[in-house]
């Protein structure tokens, strides 16, 4: 029988009949609305019992510890056989703001509308400089920035280079805590330590389901979106709404043109060739950067693969689940596996199911502390916000295990212990983000044609960035913040 039909159902001990899996057990209890426990399993064998130690003579049939269950040929488990789990999810409540619009009109005669005749405005074009500079950014290696964010009262260090496509890498620098970033489809992930996560996340409910692994970047880190604020494709599209003369300001002793928009301040020199300078993103953690061209392509693209292949089964914080209660399926006595099922049910965000919402179970079985195995599965989440979850622990260690207590009879509990937490990129996703990596990495490292310098009017485009054909060394870049006024 199939893991999903095989449903354990209650039945009173019998010492000639096998073990079976445990009945499904009732819902969290009271007052612990987000953990879900049953109590641990014991494999029991029939036949000669080990004799105690220091004790001459011997038993017939399997010993039973106390609270344990006579297995064998015996019948099922009742409470003396425990499914242990430990499973938390947290709650969000999000907050949706509906702004209104007041119109007004005026009477006239006969208490009719006054009728106004539209006005014509001319769209103004955006100066020409901020189409030739968007198209060479689009056209460039990228853009390397280097700055500071303050989170939690501290200055965080940031080093980020970013394709042309918006997809990055890079690394956040708080003293000894590091993260490393990586974005991929418009989307920022971040894989760090425990105390990192508690230190500059911790508005993130068990921050501890994701240290150690990649994972979607919280709201609050870095704070924006790398690739709509710094991604080059997204900063030629806010160069191209750019209307009249921008203010000036006096970047490192440079004459700048400060773009403003709602996502960030573009700082671009006033004079050709027209470049951009730095980069101020909107936001309470108060961010700056300088950027220059990247100048080794390739090395970008050589630290950004890896992270992108990494990406499978990363866990997103925003997403969260109550988990139900845990049972074992097709367990005892049985060297293939043990099957962990787990039904969970989406709490937040609030409203309709995300699309793509999806659930990851990660589990692990343990006998008397010593590990016997781990699975992991995932799945999307029904329209009901509900999802069944379920994975089979296989491998040496559960085979090993259950032969010795096989060839042993006696008395052998085991547990599991399990976490449900919503997923950002499922597994099967990984070919499709490879595939955009390498197919911008050939656009970006294809051979490029000259062009011409920039005329003194700045009309000419240039670059924007070095050549694709220079030396890919070690790139050396300042942290210094660019200038306010």
């Amino acid at each position: 029988m199939s893991a999903e039909q095989d449903e354990p159902s209650p039945a009173s001990p019998s010492p000639h009949r096998p073990p079976h899996d445990p009945p499904h057990g009732p819902a969290n209890p009271p007052g612990r609305p987000f953990a879900a426990r049953r109590r641990p399993q014991d494999v029991h064998v029939a036949g000669p019992a080990p004799r105690p130690r220091g004790q001459a003579g011997g038993q017939t049939g399997g010993s039973v510890p106390p609270g344990g269950v006579m297995p064998g040929k015996g019948g099922r488990q009742g409470g003396s056989r425990r499914a242990r789990v430990l499973v938390v999810a947290g709650a969000a409540a999000v907050a949706v703001v509906a702004a209104g619009a007041v119109a007004a009109v005026a009477l006239g005669g006969d208490g009719e509308p006054a009728k106004k005749k539209p006005t014509a405005t001319a769209a103004v074009a955006p100066p020409a400089w901020t189409a030739a500079l968007g198209r060479r950014l689009k056209r460039g290696t990228g853009m390397r920035y280097n700055g500071t964010l303050t989170l939690k009262g501290g200055t965080v260090r940031a080093r980020l280079q970013v394709a042309p496509s918006g997809a990055a890498t890079g690394r956040l620098v708080a003293g000894t805590l590091t993260a490393d970033v990586a974005a991929i489809d418009g989307t920022t992930y971040l894989k760090a330590g425990l105390a990192f996560w508690r230190a500059y996340a911790g508005e993130v409910p068990h921050p501890d389901y994701y240290a150690g692994r990649w994972s979607k970047a919280p709201a609050s880190m870095p704070g924006f979106d790398v690739p709509d604020v710094l991604g080059p494709e997204a900063i030629a599209k806010a160069l191209a709404k750019t209307s009249g003369t921008p203010p000036t300001e006096d970047v490192g002793g440079v004459r700048a043109y400060r773009v403003k928009t709602s996502a960030a301040d573009y700082l671009v020199t006033a004079a050709a060739p027209y470049r951009l300078l730095a980069v101020r993103p909107a936001g309470q953690n108060a961010p700056s950067f300088t950027a220059a061209p990247v100048t080794a392509p390739a090395a970008l693209f050589a630290e950004l693969r890896p992270r992108v292949a990494a990406l499978g089964g990363a866990g997103d914080p925003a997403v969260r689940f109550r988990p139900g209660t845990l049972t074992f399926s097709d367990c005892d006595q049985n060297t293939n596996g043990c099957t962990v099922r787990v039904p969970a049910t989406l709490t937040a965000p609030s409203g309709s199911v995300p699309d793509g919402a999806r659930a990851a179970l990660r589990a692990s079985i343990t006998s008397r502390g010593e590990p016997l195995g781990s699975c992991r599965t995932s799945k999307g989440v029904g329209a009901d916000r509900s999802v069944l979850l379920d994975c089979t622990v296989t491998g040496r260690l559960w085979r090993t295990w259950m032969k010795h207590a096989l060839d042993n009879p006696g008395s052998y509990p085991y547990e599991a212990s399990a976490r449900v937490v919503g997923e950002a990129v499922a597994e099967a996703d990984v070919p499709k983000l490879l595939a955009r990596v390498d197919r911008e990495r050939k656009a970006v490292l294809k051979p490029k044609p000259a062009t011409p310098g920039p005329s003194a009017t700045g009309g000419a485009e240039g670059t924007q960035g070095p050549s694709a054909k220079r030396s890919e060394g070690t790139e050396a870049a300042t942290s210094q913040s660019p200038g306010r006024p």
